[in-house]
């Protein structure tokens, strides 16, 4: 498979002059700016979903939680964040959950968000409860169970790890190869010992020899993509390794008891 983007690891740290974070930063002083807001804009639009999970499990209903999280963004949108962001934090993660906990923890904030009545809205409900369910999805039990900031994070984890995954797809599909991508997509973070070859060669038609190559050059692309959606929300290159751990281990552990 032609793996034309750099392999993981090759991110260089002129790219993350480019990041949409990295941006937000380095306007934050005059208060965004057209390139900063746009950035701002494009990651709230790709992590809205945890922030919603985590107003829920707040207690809140889910058109109050709706319309909290349309207030939430607008208000982040308007600049109130880049006022607070912190490079010293280096994760727009960290920074977005504790300015979502200000948010909530402010009644003149949420009587505002609520008496808006969705009237500005940031995201799409109807496209999002459209979408087909997630192979990360939390069940409900768990989503019932456990903290508000553990299922901001599961969520949030998914949700860098669907993005990568629907890149790695669309790119796979404009290659013609998508009916390899659906094959071998189970298997990209498996462990080799759970990997049935035999099983995907029959699929795939290939030997097992070319299907191990193949799966090995799409794991590569597909750990490439990872690290480019977590760069995406890290200021500097060393935190990109130490996001990703931290990020496994909290899709790990979903599947363990509260």
């Amino acid at each position: 498979m032609n793996t034309d983007a750099p392999a993981a690891g090759g991110q260089s740290r002129d790219r993350f002059g480019t990041t949409r974070w990295s941006v937000i930063l380095a306007c934050s002083d005059s208060a965004g700016g057209d390139r900063a807001r746009q950035a701002l804009s494009e990651l709230c639009s790709t992590y809205w979903r945890p922030i919603f999970s985590f107003i829920c499990r707040r207690g809140y209903s889910v058109p109050d939680a709706q319309d909290l999280t349309q207030g939430f963004f607008l208000m982040v949108l308007e600049g109130h964040l880049l006022e607070r962001a912190d490079p010293n934090r280096g994760r727009f993660r960290s920074l977005l959950l504790k300015a979502l906990q200000g948010f909530l923890s402010d009644e003149a904030a949420k009587r505002h968000a609520l008496k808006r009545g969705g009237d500005r809205q940031f995201v799409s409900w109807d496209e999002w409860m459209a979408e087909a369910p997630s192979q990360l999805a939390v069940p409900k039990q768990d989503a019932e169970n456990w903290s508000a900031e553990r299922l901001y994070d599961v969520r949030w984890a998914a949700t860098v790890v669907e993005h990568a995954l629907r890149r790695l797809a669309d790119e796979c599909e404009a290659r013609g190869r998508r009916r390899v991508f659906d094959a071998v997509s189970d298997s990209l973070a498996a462990e080799r010992e759970d990997v049935s070859y035999v099983d995907l060669s029959k699929q795939l038609g290939a030997k097992p020899e070319a299907v191990k190559r193949l799966l090995y050059e799409m794991r590569q692309r597909y750990r490439a993509l990872l690290r480019a959606e977590v760069a995406e929300t890290v200021e500097k290159p060393e935190d990109v390794e130490e996001e990703l751990r931290y990020l496994c281990a909290v899709l790990a552990a979903k599947e363990q008891v509260p």
